[in-house]
């Protein structure tokens, strides 16, 4: 029996009862792709409730009618409404207030998760009795907020922990982590893991038996309870090892919340007020806007690859190829001779095994990563990638032999950080066909990629090498191609005037807390030694200007063979890949807005010299290709802050 009718002609809920008096709640977001916790769409779930408290069901599955998953989590958009304290307590209040209530219903209440099911998604399911989650790789359940610089505060700091114990609750809450559906129901997150084939079956056979749920063992209930401080005092020791409270007050907030409050922000409304509207939170949900813009590149086209070739199994062309087979795809990685690719292929098995469990799936993808001394497979490939070492005489003449072996249709692409399109392609029948797909090392870990246009660039080709980049969940950023392009361009100032503080007598240490002050994940000596004074050396036209030495700090550790991290010692010695560093100096004032402005000023002018399209773009490539402080919403935005 379908009761829609009856419910006040809701946009976004549909309500059916069917043959059992199982209710089904629908959620179908009017004009979106995903599901999102809008104020409307609140405002319809609260009336469902009143329709249900009328006429009560044997029980209630919530569940998504939208392909791309269960419930985003709330609507972002909403957050930059939030100007006054008044808004952002009734922001909260609402979620709290109406997933109390689903808590309390008298019948038995059920989430079927498939797909995302994230923050207020997550808070909903949470306020359920029972979670279903379907066994799918799209399944992933998380409470994120503290990556927007807020907390969970509709129910997730109050149920979460007591539904899977403190210490795995925080560790989700704290870091924004998201879990798939096995981890969920091992956790007691989920109380099941079914085949999409069997979801709805399943749910229903749930609800219907309406068991208790298992009890959460004593040291989980212990730790939830009277030894609440000691795990709180432990978790606060944590935070503070990675970020600030200064910078970061959110997981700090999460924290105080849990312990102090039960949960309920509500309890503190000057923790909400200085949560909400923070500069933080405020930056952070930018910087989410901004990866969204990044993540619209290419997806307009249609292209879809389904083989890549990668010349040159050194580490970065070792490891996109890895991260390519990785995403699925066929990945054909050719070199001299097997000695130099074997250790690409050792690398990428070592490092997809702590990742991949399933081991059927880590053949699949060791299977998917193919030697290819001879380059057999380039005439096959729909992308082909240039990455060997930065010469442009060997780049040029490995260009010129692959594209009278590639398709006409292929991408023929580049992964050169400092040499520039334009020389390169000068040897090409189709010059305008050579695009930059420029990735950053590790490349698992760095999530932008620059794709690169030369003057007269192939609108087709970038089009395609942008979809490429997005297809293997990775975040594009046109660029124009010039020195550096944006990223390389902007870290080389920066890193030169951190040397130049050195040779000026300030130790290593002190220099690189005066930027961990600043927010910064990794200080500038410490950045230089995981490039590689190598590579600094071979970049020090760039770094120090035309005729000028390059620092005397730098010069001397090359010349004695102290390369950095890969070679143990640089401006640190490595002890299992980690610095060993002395204690820092006390840092003197006003010494990282020195190091910083560089950054600053050069970023500048590439959106000047239009070597990026906007302010807003420079600021989201600076963030997710170096990691600049987040908090601040990006160099160019820190640098408005700084002038009114």
């Amino acid at each position: 029996m379908n009761i829609n009718g009856n419910n006040g002609g809701q946009q976004h809920w549909q309500l059916e009862v069917d043959a059992q008096g199982l209710a089904w709640a629908t959620l179908n977001k009017a004009g979106e792709s995903t599901n999102s916790l809008s104020s409307s769409v609140m405002d319809e779930l609260s009336q469902l409730l009143d329709q249900l408290d009328r006429s009560p069901p044997k029980g209630l599955i919530f569940r998504s009618g939208k392909a791309a998953g269960f419930i985003a989590g709330a609507d972002i958009q909403e957050f930059t409404r939030l100007d006054t304290p008044e808004k952002g307590i009734e922001l909260v209040s609402r979620g709290w207030q109406l997933f109390n209530r689903l808590a309390g219903v008298s019948y038995p209440t059920l989430a079927l998760v498939r797909g995302h099911c994230l923050g207020g998604g997550l808070e909903l399911a949470l306020a359920c009795r029972y979670l279903l989650a379907v066994d799918e790789p799209s399944t992933r359940m998380g409470l994120p907020e503290v990556m927007l610089g807020i907390v969970p505060g509709w129910g997730g700091m109050l149920r979460l922990p007591e539904r899977i114990g403190p210490q795995a609750a925080l560790d989700m809450m704290l870091t924004g982590k998201t879990i798939d559906a096995s981890k969920a129901r091992r956790l007691g997150l989920a109380d099941d893991c079914v085949p999409q084939r069997v979801m709805d079956s399943a749910a229903a056979l749930l609800v219907l038996a309406n068991q208790p749920r298992r009890r959460p063992p004593l040291l989980q209930r212990l730790l939830n309870g009277p030894l609440k401080a000691l795990v709180a005092s432990g978790a606060r020791k944590q935070v503070a090892r990675r970020a600030r409270r200064e910078h970061y007050p959110a997981p700090y907030a999460i924290i105080d919340i849990w312990a102090r409050h039960q949960g309920n922000a509500l309890a503190a409304p000057e923790l909400i007020d200085s949560i909400v509207r923070s500069p933080t939170a405020r930056n952070l949900v930018r910087v989410f806007f901004l990866q969204e813009r990044l993540k619209s590149f290419g997806k307009a086209s249609t292209f879809e690859a389904k083989r890549v070739h990668v010349v040159g199994a050194g580490v970065m062309g070792g490891d996109i190829a890895a991260w390519c087979a990785l995403r699925g795809l066929t990945v054909t990685l050719q070199d001299q001779g097997m000695e130099r690719i074997a250790p690409a292929l050792q690398r990428a098995y070592a490092a997809w095994r702590r990742r991949v469990r399933d081991d059927r799936e880590l053949r699949n993808i060791m299977d998917r990563l193919i030697p290819d001394p001879e380059g057999h497979g380039a005439c096959q490939a729909d992308v082909v990638i240039e990455a060997i070492f930065e010469d442009t005489v060997a780049k040029q003449a490995l260009l010129q032999e692959l594209e009278a072996r590639i398709r006409p249709d292929a991408v023929l692409a580049t992964n050169t950080s400092s040499l520039r399109i334009e020389d390169l392609r000068t040897v090409l029948a189709r010059p305008e066909r050579l695009i930059g797909i420029h990735f950053f090392n590790p490349v698992a870990k760095m999530p932008l990629v620059e794709v690169v246009a030369a003057e007269g660039a192939d609108r087709e080709m970038l089009q395609r090498g942008t979809a490429f980049v997005r297809q293997i969940d990775r975040l594009p950023l046109p660029v124009k191609s010039a020195p550096g392009f944006l990223v390389n361009a902007v870290l080389g100032p920066y890193m030169l005037e951190a040397m130049r503080a050195v040779d000026e007598g300030l130790e290593p240490e002190t220099v690189d807390e005066a930027m961990l002050a600043f927010g910064m994940p990794m200080g500038p000596i410490e950045l230089v030694d995981m490039v590689g004074l190598d590579v600094a050396m071979a970049a020090g036209k760039s770094l120090a200007g035309a005729g000028a030495e390059p620092p005397k700090c730098l010069l001397e550790r090359f010349n004695a063979g102290h390369l950095g991290k890969k070679a143990g010692r640089g401006f640190y010695e490595y002890r299992s890949g980690r610095p060993a560093k002395d204690a820092a100096g006390s840092v003197p004032a006003g010494l990282a807005a020195r190091l910083v402005k560089p950054l600053l000023d050069r970023t500048q002018q590439l959106v000047d010299d239009g070597i990026v399209a906007d302010a807003d773009l420079a600021d989201a490539g600076v963030i997710f290709g170096t990691g600049f402080a987040p908090f601040t919403g990006g160099p160019l935005n820190f640098l408005r802050s700084q002038h009114g």
